[in-house]
């Protein structure tokens, strides 16, 4: 008889997934206005600012992973989740520029170190015959947030006109999130206190070093794509208000996907899953810049959605199966690093090539890593994990 998927403490997780993503997405796309309207922020000074937050959160996690594998995981994401949580009324007390910017720097750090520990969680309360399949379910709640975080915050603006009634509602939400995962209770397992000293291995997982380049070259093309789309949709195509139809149907793929998809890891096909997303995304990054018109443009989203969707989860048990059962929070960071990584080099990259060719260059760059980051896999790192994968994938 199957073990049960949809145990409570799994839901619980997911839910609070969910909560905390949902805060995160309600002010992602109004904190540029915000910044432009409060405090007269210029362009350059807005993406100093906002930037902050991103290098918090790259260096928290590899220092996430070693803190949830070496104490008791629950407390480390009491910890992490209250951080995320009471930051947020921080906003609200924020009375100048500088003052938001410290704000906002120093929350990318809980927010680190919580994507870290509630997934690592989420994995620790699934049996280990469901493992797999639950971890591409776990996705949808990030992917539910992306897809109605944005929409409901503009529709909130809109209709309140209110940045701090805004600000009230994430820390409400995340509220909600701590008090959900608060009732999760984890399998007892317990701590191993090493006498020797720290090691790379402890804060990054040197098994999954061939998958991390992959991931980070699929990071910097969705790093381009992500930071300049707006742009060169307006430049190239006119299209002037298609942002927020592109990522929703971005999310729609995702969905659907993992959906999809979650039969598959299932039977253990998590190399396939991987595979098969791989060369999904690399079509829908070619086509967004070889089709330059809305059939392109809105397709490449589906494509680009239905990759990620299966690439994520399916990378994500491969970091997982290439650690012991006490460096899963490690994996995790690991994972997590490499996309960041990919998309902080892709960002800055992307800019340049841009400013001195066009952004045509740009997202053709993007298609080329990406190819890159494919052919590497499929050479390489299969065999890599196969050679050393620890657990069974099913």
């Amino acid at each position: 008889m199957q073990e049960k998927l949809w145990n409570a403490n799994f839901v619980k997780v997911n839910v609070a997934n969910f909560m905390l993503f949902f805060a995160f997405y309600l002010l992602t796309p109004l904190l540029p206005l915000y910044l432009s309207e409060t405090f007269n922020a210029t362009k350059d000074v807005i993406g100093v600012v906002l930037s902050g937050y991103v290098v918090a959160t790259l260096i928290s996690r590899p220092f996430s992973g070693y803190l949830v594998d070496s104490f008791p995981r629950k407390k480390v994401l009491m910890v992490c989740f209250f951080a995320f949580f009471i930051f947020f009324a921080g906003y609200l007390a924020a009375g100048s520029l500088l003052l938001f910017a410290i704000v906002r720097t120093l929350h990318g750090a809980p927010f680190g170190s919580l994507t870290v520990s509630n997934s690592t969680v989420a994995i620790d309360v699934l049996h280990p015959s469901r493992r797999s399949e639950g971890i591409g379910y776990y996705g949808l709640s990030n992917n539910l947030a992306m897809a109605t975080g944005p929409t409901v915050a503009v529709y909130l603006y809109n209709t309140v006109h209110d940045f701090d009634m805004l600000f009230w509602f994430a820390l409400v939400v995340a509220a909600i999130g701590f008090a959900v995962d608060a009732t999760v209770k984890l399998p007892s397992r317990p701590v191993v206190r090493e006498k020797k000293k720290l090691s790379l291995d402890r804060f990054f997982l040197v098994a999954g070093w061939l998958l991390f380049i992959d991931m980070t070259a699929l990071g910097f093309s969705y790093g381009i794509l992500s930071t300049y789309l707006a742009i060169y949709g307006k430049e190239a195509l006119g299209v002037t208000n298609g942002t927020g139809t592109y990522f929703l149907i971005l999310a729609i793929g995702l969905i659907l996907s993992r959906l999809q998809g979650a039969s598959s890891l299932r039977k253990g096909k998590i190399v396939h899953n991987a595979s098969v997303g791989m060369l999904i995304s690399l079509v829908g990054y070619t086509i967004f810049v070889a089709v330059p018109n809305m059939w392109g443009y809105y397709g490449s989203a589906l494509l680009i959605g239905l990759g990620n969707g299966h690439i994520w989860p399916a990378f994500q048990n491969m970091f997982i199966n290439l650690a012991t059962h006490d460096r899963r929070g490690t994996a995790n960071s690991t994972l997590l690093v490499s996309w960041d990584v990919g998309i902080g080099i892709g960002v800055v990259v992307g800019g340049f090539v841009a400013e001195h060719i066009g952004y045509t260059a740009a997202f053709w760059t993007a298609v080329a890593i990406n190819l890159v980051g494919v052919a590497h896999f499929f050479a390489v790192g299969r065999r890599h994990y196969y050679r050393n994968r620890i657990a069974d994938e099913g």
